[in-house]
């Protein structure tokens, strides 16, 4: 019998290291040629590494959230042959863990020493003085016996301590119904956890009103594609001085044809969402503002402005949020749009998009849809540069014509990169879209 050891192949370019998602075998498996053995993530992508020996699984190295460089053993076999190392070596080549340091020992002086040494003839002088700084706890003296259990009666100021008054409000309970059995009836600690354990009639009217307090914590580890978003995240707003812009569209006469395209649709055609039509928006406007359909490599300090738009639509999968790439959404009509919107938010949504689905987008679009509220200041999806996000539309009153009437109003929040993007430029693009919006007949015309 041999040993194979399975190290971490590259699993994208320049990539240096992977994060473990999940194993699916233990110690101890037997596992065939080809089957699958782990998921590693890096750079939002998960892929499945498969084992490229049959043989008994002996050893694992690394656990769900630790990350595994390029190169270092993933996973030890015993297999029929010779394998490719020997017994124990990848555990040989592994980091030793640095030594356990005792810590040391407290050095007495002389003094101290003797001071805190018994006297002579082996019995401990318990009235010794003890050693500077330190104070000696004598048992507690044993008392006359316990005075008889006291009643308050109601309106009388019962008497207890500060601690055991504090207690009594957490608890919920009024110690005038607390019988006390201290000095002159005073209601100590034991006395209150009596009346709360035997069933007291304010801590159970607190219950039953539900008012008892909730207890206890939860810790999660923050591992796989939620820490990739939170470090993305933080990465953004570490690196991109944002400034937001937020915009009122009066949305009426979109929402109208939007209603009419979808009563008349094919079978075979999806139903149109705002995003098709905000994507034909944006595909109109950018080319006379390409500043903003670009991308900002802030270490070379290169940005790289781009013909084609290609737009990432921020999705929510029970994995955290992905933002799958529509490429070249210039070339789509409305149906072909909202197509490829719902192919690719499902495979998103069902873990199975690709790495080229996830990567690549010139700009963003966020949309929370009938949870989007007022407005918002999204982040910039790094190293983009701009990134809109249209709220909820709702009805409500607005000028119109000159007279008051109910239209369906929408906000959109845009973020832009200061470094790259001027506020006059990001204002005037914004009011481009919202021309266009609100008179969505242009979006058909050259």
């Amino acid at each position: 019998m041999g040993h194979f050891v399975f190290k971490l192949p590259d699993v994208g370019e320049g990539t240096a290291e992977a994060e473990i998602v999940a194993w699916h075998v233990k110690i101890g498996d037997k596992v065939a040629e080809d089957q699958h053995l782990v998921d590693v993530m890096t750079d939002k992508a998960t892929v499945e590494m498969t084992s490229p020996v049959a043989g008994k699984v002996v050893s694992l190295h690394g656990s769900p959230g630790e990350k595994a460089t390029v190169g270092a053993p993933l996973a030890e076999f015993e297999v029929e042959g010779a394998g490719n190392a020997k017994a124990g070596a990848a555990h040989a080549s592994a980091p030793k863990p640095a030594p356990k340091m005792e810590a040391p020992k407290p050095v007495q002086s002389p003094q101290s020493a003797a001071r805190t040494a018994p006297p002579k003839g082996g019995h401990e002088n318990k009235s010794y003085p003890p050693p500077l700084g330190e104070v000696r706890r004598e048992a507690p003296r044993r008392g006359p016996a316990v005075p008889a259990v006291t009643t308050s009666k109601f309106g009388d100021m019962p008497m207890a301590s500060p601690a055991v008054r504090n207690r009594a409000h957490e608890l919920g309970v009024e110690l005038q119904f607390v019988p006390g059995s201290g000095p002159a009836g005073r209601v100590t600690h034991e006395d209150l956890d009596s009346y709360v354990a035997s069933g007291g009639r304010a801590a159970a009217a607190a219950t039953a009103r539900g008012f008892a307090k909730r207890e206890g914590q939860e810790e999660i580890k923050i591992i796989g594609l939620r820490r990739k978003i939170a470090e993305r995240m933080q990465e953004a707003k570490r690196h991109i001085p944002h400034f937001a812009y937020v915009e009122e569209v009066d949305m009426t006469e979109l929402e109208s044809l939007r209603q009419h395209l979808n009563a008349n649709r094919r079978p075979e055609q999806p139903k149109l969402t705002v995003l098709p039509f905000l994507m034909r928006t944006l595909c109109h406007v950018l080319p006379d503002y390409p500043q903003i359909n670009a991308r900002f490599d802030d270490e070379q300090g290169v940005v790289t402005r781009f013909s084609g738009v290609h737009i990432g639509i921020a999705t929510q999968t029970p994995n955290g949020l992905i933002v799958p790439v529509i490429r070249n959404a210039e070339a789509m009509d409305l149906w072909t749009a909202a197509s490829e919107v719902a192919r690719l938010a499902q495979l998103t949504r069902d873990g199975k998009a690709a790495r080229d689905d996830l990567i690549g987008s010139t700009i963003t679009i966020t949309s929370l849809g009938a949870l989007g509220g007022v407005a918002s200041t999204p982040i910039i999806n790094y190293p983009e540069v701009a990134i809109i996000g249209p709220n909820a539309i709702v009805e409500r009153p607005a000028v119109y014509d000159g007279h008051i009437a109910i239209r369906r109003m929408m906000n959109l929040s845009s973020c832009f990169d200061h470094r790259v993007v001027d506020g006059y430029d990001a204002a005037e693009f914004i009011q481009r879209v919202k021309a266009l919006l609100e008179h969505p007949a242009t979006l058909f015309m050259d």
